[in-house]
């Protein structure tokens, strides 16, 4: 039921990975930490968390390099990061949910996108720009403000990547009518290297446009670590699907 497929993205200039978990049920992507590649979550056992979903064909999970994420981990020039998230959310609307309904036989299934880290901002971002495709996303331990990153450096490719920011500006005759038919689950540990403020922050933004959320604070047993969202995870999936 692992399928792993691979192309050369001209959005981006590199090759993207894709994995495939599963043979039936609803579409989720779920985005890597910044380094991480698209077979991180099964080598940290969230997909083995995620396995009475995927078996019982409630889930079909599909997992993509994190591309952007790399560059801001490396300390690229923040220019180039900020240009290269913009196309990495492209890449993702343009090439990989077209992958993800083709592996379903659906052209017009709509996904859930769920990650961790910085992994949640890519996941919270899609749904906010796309909602035409993405119908619900699960933050886990979330880092939503990226612009300490950079440089003293602003674009229009950082403004429209980060929810944050552009959400503000969102107008009636866009996408905000769309989103407000969507879902956003803002879930935080309060342990270590945990910031439930990042959450908080991320839920006011969304709510001042009316668009639906929620934000769940876990205890102080659960830390910025594979072993909260291993738990965290399936939990809200079981209640999305």
């Amino acid at each position: 039921m692992k399928e792993e497929s691979a192309w050369f993205s001209e959005r981006v200039n590199e090759w993207v990975h894709v994995v495939r978990w599963g043979h039936y049920g609803t579409p989720v992507l779920v985005f890597p930490t910044a380094g991480g590649d698209a077979g991180e979550i099964e080598r940290n056992g969230l997909v083995g968390a995620l396995w009475p979903l995927i078996e019982a064909g409630r889930i079909k999970v599909f997992s993509v390099d994190s591309i952007a994420g790399r560059s801001w981990l490396r300390g690229d020039d923040p220019r180039h990061s900020m240009w290269l998230q913009d196309r990495f959310d492209d890449m993702i609307y343009r090439e990989v949910v077209a992958a993800i309904r083709a592996d379903c036989r659906d052209d017009f299934i709509e996904v859930v996108t769920a990650g961790a880290s910085i992994g949640a901002f890519n996941a919270v971002a899609s749904l906010c720009r796309h909602p035409d495709v993405f119908r619900a996303a699960i933050g886990m331990s979330g880092t939503y403000d990226l612009s300490d990153r950079l440089g003293g450096h602003w674009s229009d490719h950082f403004y429209f990547s980060s929810p944050l920011h552009y959400l503000p500006g969102l107008t009636e005759d866009g996408s905000l009518g769309p989103l407000r038919t969507r879902f956003v689950v803002l879930a935080t540990g309060a342990g270590r290297w945990e910031d439930p403020d990042e959450s908080w922050r991320m839920a006011a933004a969304l709510g001042a446009r009316g668009i639906p959320n929620r934000v769940d604070v876990w205890s102080e047993r659960h830390d910025h670590a594979w072993s909260t969202w291993r738990e965290m995870l399936p939990l809200y999936l079981d209640d999305l699907v």
